[in-house]
């Protein structure tokens, strides 16, 4: 039998543990990797419904958006204080979504719902309060002057036309765009030519 020193024997015991431990793991189960979730349904493509009609009384608002073949356990709905959310799926082969990501008042989420009609959807929209809206989305006052005095009062001009080419419709876009490269070429004519 060899004797061994001190140094061979500390190492003997270290690998002996290890080798050890390392059997006893691999007499219980030996742990199996899972795969990461992955959702198996594709993400839906909606399209979105620009074209509608509202009416309003004193407690509610109508929303009359035109789409047939809408089935109502097809339909899914998500109204919020401000906001609401209403997608229909499978609509002849295709998904459908209307929303307004900001009202211009509050609404009661849990009174308001969808009603289904052979050849149109109606959204109801129950008031927080009652009265009048102007509009039915949210829309920050572009026109509201600025009054900050130290400001060019060239850049609100500027601001104006520029809210107006952004908002306008492309005959407002062809008209201002026009009117922007003529001034800028020199060709506009003087409208005050030949008056004293």
């Amino acid at each position: 039998m060899k004797i061994l020193n001190r140094v061979e024997a500390v190492g003997f015991m270290i690998e002996n543990n290890f080798l050890s431990s390392m059997l006893s793991k691999e007499e219980g189960p030996a742990p199996v990797p899972t795969p990461a979730k992955v959702s198996s349904t594709p993400a839906l493509n909606y399209i979105t419904l620009g074209s509608f009609s509202w009416d309003q009384d004193n407690e509610k608002v109508k929303i009359y958006i035109s789409l047939e073949g809408v089935v109502q356990d097809k339909m899914e709905a998500e109204f919020k204080q401000w906001s609401f959310d209403v997608k229909f799926h499978d609509v002849q082969g295709k998904n459908y979504r209307f929303t307004s990501p900001r009202l211009n008042q509050e609404i009661v989420p849990e009174k308001s719902k969808v009603l289904v009609k052979p050849t149109r959807v109606v959204i109801m929209l129950f008031k927080a309060s009652k009265g009048n809206w102007l509009d039915l989305q949210y829309k920050e006052d572009k026109l509201k002057p600025n009054l900050d005095k130290e400001r060019d009062p060239m850049a609100g001009i500027m601001d104006l036309m520029k809210n107006m080419y952004e908002e306008g419709d492309d005959e407002m876009k062809r008209t201002i765009a026009k009117a922007w490269t003529d001034a800028r070429s020199g060709k506009t004519a003087d409208p005050l030519k030949g008056y004293p």
